[in-house]
């Protein structure tokens, strides 16, 4: 799959590819606020906590469904003019969600937030490959994609910071200004990014092929990996490292610098060698998982050992990303929508898995879970490095496809 477009200067390109990372900061900012802000939207709403977190429900569900049921209903339309709709509409969406006093409707509208997020990866990721030359594909998945790293490390906390001040709606309506700044900054630094590929039924037939879905599932056990440690690393460093107070804080900013240095890093390695670097960056998850079970009791090392599970994760989501676009070939617009569902249905996996772990053992017990998911994906990402994209006959699309890395 491609929609490349005249080379950009590597000026105008940059410009364009931080618009989109700040694009997904916004987005992914306004997702994870919803956990710093829970209490305070349950007592305005007039329901339990338990409700409140129904909220989050709803967006991943949005995202993992609704966003590739957009994008396929946009599959022929212009990207650009999708990625600004999309925009306009999560700006109109937060502002939405102010305005109501009602649960169900709130629902709804994270619900929609979610699938908008969910097509705005797409396209945003059919947008930053356009203004790069086919050997850049990876580094510019691998910008955009910092953006959802940088939102968790900094976006989520100063969010919740600053809603004492201002209250939850005052933060809500802030991301939604800062939407629509960056709207116009991608109105204004994004190029005309026509559709490419084909319908839906032709897309279809390559983004759902055997070999992409063997990718997806990599993608599902790399994400449900970390989170089955991740989710319950608080009650870890707790009684295991014997860390409390805002000590705590500095351990998990430290994950999500790394992870956000990751997801930078990571995308260079995805134009080096794809399939290559998935197995390199299992094997680190696995490895990280191992010595965090050993030396938890450690904080130095524990510390040290986040840092590079964050690295070995993010490091690889663009290599995941750029493995299901070149497999999919022709698909790839519809394909590019797929990842994201497939790390979200992970990560409740994940936290499903850890949670059995943790209330039957021990503290520790998650990250037992993790190591034994990591296992299965090296095996995973070794099997899948064989797989090639499709080669299609006097096609356009397959002419003008991005080559897999030798």
């Amino acid at each position: 799959m491609s929609t490349q477009q005249p080379a950009l200067s590597p000026g105008k390109a940059n410009l364009a590819l931080y618009t989109l990372f700040l694009a997904m900061f916004v987005m992914v900012s306004g997702e994870l606020l919803v956990v710093g802000v829970l209490d305070r939207i349950a007592a305005d709403l007039h329901i339990t906590i338990p409700a409140a977190g129904t909220l989050v429900t709803a967006y991943a569900l949005g995202l993992a469904l609704g966003g590739p049921i957009l994008t396929a209903l946009t599959i022929k339309l212009e990207k650009k003019f999708v990625l600004l709709g999309t925009l306009a509409l999560f700006a109109a969406s937060n502002v939405a969600m102010l305005l109501t006093t009602n649960y169900g409707v709130f629902l709804g509208v994270r619900f929609f937030i979610g699938a908008l997020a969910g097509l705005f990866i797409a396209v945003g990721f059919t947008a930053a490959v356009s203004v790069v030359p086919p050997e850049r594909m990876g580094k510019a998945i691998g910008i955009v994609i910092s953006g959802v790293a940088m939102a968790g490390a900094l976006g989520v906390p100063l969010g919740t910071l600053v809603a004492p001040a201002i209250g939850w709606k005052g933060s809500f309506l802030a991301i939604a200004i800062v939407a629509v700044v960056v709207l116009v900054g991608a109105a204004a630094l994004i190029p005309s990014v026509p559709s490419m590929g084909g319908g839906l039924g032709h897309q279809a037939k390559y983004a759902f092929a055997p070999r992409v879905l063997a990718v997806l599932f990599l993608n599902f056990i790399v994400f449900a990996t970390a989170f089955a440690a991740w989710t319950y690393i608080v009650p870890f460093l707790q009684e295991i490292t014997g860390i409390n107070g805002s000590v705590l804080s500095v351990f998990l900013l430290a994950y999500g610098v790394a992870t956000a240095v990751g997801s930078f890093g990571g995308g260079k390695f995805a134009d080096w060698n794809a399939g290559r670097a998935l197995i390199i960056g299992s094997i680190g998850l696995a490895i990280s998982l191992a010595l965090l079970y050993f030396v938890g009791s450690v904080a130095f090392l524990v510390a040290l050992v986040l840092i590079a599970l964050g690295l070995s994760h993010y490091g690889i989501v663009a290599s995941l990303q750029v493995r299901v676009i070149t497999l999919a070939g022709p698909g790839g617009q519809l394909a590019q929508s797929l990842p994201v569902s497939a790390a979200n249905i992970g990560i409740a996996f994940g936290a499903f898995a850890g949670g059995i772990a943790i209330k039957n053992y021990t503290a520790n017990a998650p990250v037992i879970t993790g190591l034994v998911l990591a296992v299965i994906t090296i095996l995973v990402a070794w099997g899948t490095s064989y797989l090639k994209p499709p080669v299609v006959a006097d096609s356009p699309a397959a002419a003008q496809s991005v080559p897999e890395p030798a």
